[in-house]
């Protein structure tokens, strides 16, 4: 696991980092959403394009967790134990999105796997649920760990995990 440069060698805050690693995440569940609504209005993406773009979606959404879950979150609470509430709180939310995304992966797989094959109405707002309730979790989530965390990750001393900032992805 790579790590990003040492805290005073830095020319972005790992709150920074944060913050743009979910915007980039925001714009791409956006797009997911945009993609999604075209293919059940009958236009748009075909069930191939929208699986893929949901598996880039997820994977990235959770390397990002894993990374916060495994080196970010303990690193925080050694250096702010006063946070391991909201540590926690956040570890749980990381579980939460991870059994939707889970959900949502197998929904899409199901799709038909032509767009003349007719998806039913049932199908269809099970699907939109899903997506819905991930981008409900997922903005409230981001908006509480950017209000809690921002100001503790820039005063972190220890390298982080490149999956952290996702630089691979955003081209960060």
């Amino acid at each position: 696991m790579a790590l990003t440069s040492e805290p005073a060698d830095r020319l972005v805050s790992f709150g920074n980092q944060l913050i743009d690693v979910h915007l980039w995440l925001r714009e791409e569940l956006a797009r997911l959403r945009s993609g999604l609504d075209t293919y059940l209005s009958g236009t748009g993406e075909r069930p191939r394009e929208l699986r893929a773009h949901c598996l880039a979606f997820c994977s990235a959404l959770t390397r990002h967790h894993t990374a916060e879950d495994g080196g970010v979150f303990p690193a925080l609470a050694e250096a702010h134990p006063e946070l391991r509430p909201v540590l926690d709180e956040l570890a749980r939310d990381h579980v939460q999105v991870e059994e939707i995304l889970l959900r949502l992966q197998a929904l899409l797989d199901g799709l038909p796997a032509a767009r003349d094959e007719p998806l039913g109405a049932e199908e269809a707002r099970r699907v939109s649920g899903e997506l819905d309730g991930l981008i409900a979790l997922v903005a409230s989530h981001f908006t509480y760990e950017e209000k809690k965390l921002v100001a503790a990750l820039d005063g972190l001393s220890v390298p982080l995990s490149e999956d952290f900032a996702l630089r691979d992805l955003t081209g960060g």
